[in-house]
């Protein structure tokens, strides 16, 4: 993404007035104190977390060691202080494969999870007994922010494994006290059924499966047999179109959860039940905005990129991790009351080259791995993705000759790319010169969503 093209996507989203909800998370019980400053100014509970952690974090972490080498962490006292260390990139987290980014014994490490990568290098991340019970922690706030309680069945569909989500939901939901109904990805018509005779009041699941069971329950009719409240998406962005239409079909209130498998995985924030902005837990994250050009940290209503850092974090803490998500803290109190966790605002994209697409990470260099792998085929290839009937879609050119069978050529190409990034794109084989050529950098990512 250019400069300029960032400078425009950041200056085109404004501040919205939502109307207010009722609010049910009146039981929550937060050591935060309630915040009087901007979101962007470090709590003084926060810098004592972020101080005591860095005091032995070279000793701790061999991965931190390296990066902070020559620097005295001691010397960070203040925010200023703090706003001077170097960011943590994913390349660095990439580089340390597979469990360089331990800062605990292996015997204190009980689980990892594992994010997408621009590579075949993944991203291991370790998590400790603590890490695990801090993040269902916060998993369980997300819930009572949203009004769920123990009455509730909370249906999963987001996968498990390596991946943190649906690990996640279940957790926060059975520390909560709500019934679990852990059903996992696909297979629409027993998530149907389960849906109806298990009569689940929560969906949670990536947008665009939301949308599809939606549309699923119109087809079918069967809205009034089914009990659904409340449905909770995350990992992927949907815009106000989508949202009206699944709310609609499902007469259900509609929640947004943030995080990322680095920094624990989703529940590290969701907004509350008046809708306006994500509230983001401080008392485990301290959460900056930068400009994504500069570095620079911006003020609390301004676009810039998520930096984040882990408070309380065993296996893994991070220090000024650059997510690359686009967003702005809203300025202003929350009408729930809840001020002490700053909002962040819809995501708009992000600043790299990253396509995120039915809730998969996506970048030009797996597509390119892929391709590698067919000799017979042109390097040149185009990515095309666009926004129809309420779906992603994502179209692959990729030029050949006249010798090679363009329709097997096609398909195989797509079983592939499937097995790769996890869903089947629109391959069409092209002849060769079709695409277009540039004397400086080809664009080869068209996104014809925006």
């Amino acid at each position: 993404m250019t400069a300029h093209r960032l400078h425009q996507l950041l200056r085109s989203y404004k501040l919205e007035a939502n109307p207010p909800f009722p609010t049910s998370a009146s039981k929550l019980r937060l050591s935060a104190r309630t915040r009087k400053k901007t979101a962007m100014e470090m709590q003084p509970a926060q810098l004592e977390a972020i101080t005591k952690q860095l005091a032995s974090l070279k000793e701790h972490s061999p991965f931190y060691a390296k990066k902070f080498e020559g620097i005295d962490l001691g010397d960070v006292k203040s925010q200023a202080d703090f706003e001077k260390l170097p960011f943590t990139e994913k390349a660095d987290l990439r580089d340390a494969y597979p469990l360089g980014l331990a800062a605990v014994p292996q015997e204190k490490i009980v689980r990892i999870h594992s994010s997408s990568g621009t590579t075949g290098t993944p991203v291991i991340i370790p998590y400790t007994k603590k890490d695990v019970e801090d993040w269902a922690i916060q998993f369980a706030r997300c819930y009572e922010y949203a009004g769920v309680t123990a009455e509730d069945r909370v249906q999963i569909t987001p996968g498990y494994g390596l991946w943190t989500a649906g690990i996640g939901f279940q957790a926060g939901c059975e520390l909560l006290g709500a019934m679990a109904i852990p059903m996992g990805p696909g297979n629409t018509e027993k998530q149907l059924q389960f849906m109806m005779d298990m009569e689940s009041t929560v969906f949670t699941a990536t947008a665009s499966y939301a949308l599809l069971i939606a549309e699923e329950v119109e087809k079918r009719g069967i809205k009034d047999k089914i009990k659904l409240k409340k449905l909770i998406t995350g990992s992927e962005r949907a815009g106000e179109k989508i949202r009206k239409r699944i709310v609609d079909a499902l007469g259900v209130e509609y929640y947004d959860i943030y995080g990322l498998t680095e920094v624990y995985g989703p529940g590290i924030g969701i907004n509350c039940q008046h809708t306006h902005g994500m509230h983001v837990w401080s008392d485990y994250v301290y959460l900056e905005i930068i400009n994504p050009e500069t570095g620079e940290v911006l003020p609390d209503g301004e676009w810039g990129e998520i930096v984040l850092t882990t408070l309380q974090k065993e296996g893994a803490p991070l220090i000024r991790f650059r997510t690359h998500d686009l967003s702005r803290i809203i300025p202003g109190e929350c009408a729930c009351g809840h001020n002490e966790h700053p909002r962040l605002d819809t995501l708009t994209g992000r600043s790299d080259d990253m396509m995120k697409i039915h809730g998969v990470n996506v970048f030009p260099a797996q597509i390119e791995e892929v391709l590698k792998e067919f000799p017979d085929l042109s390097s040149e290839y185009q990515i095309r993705i666009s926004h129809l009937d309420g779906r992603d879609w994502m179209r692959v050119y990729v030029e050949a000759s006249g010798s090679v069978d363009w329709m097997k050529a096609s398909k195989d190409v797509a079983t592939r790319m499937k097995s790769k990034i996890g869903f089947t794109p629109l391959v069409k084989i092209v002849e060769l010169g079709f695409l277009p050529r540039s004397e400086k950098k080809t664009k080869r990512v068209f996104d014809e969503r925006e």
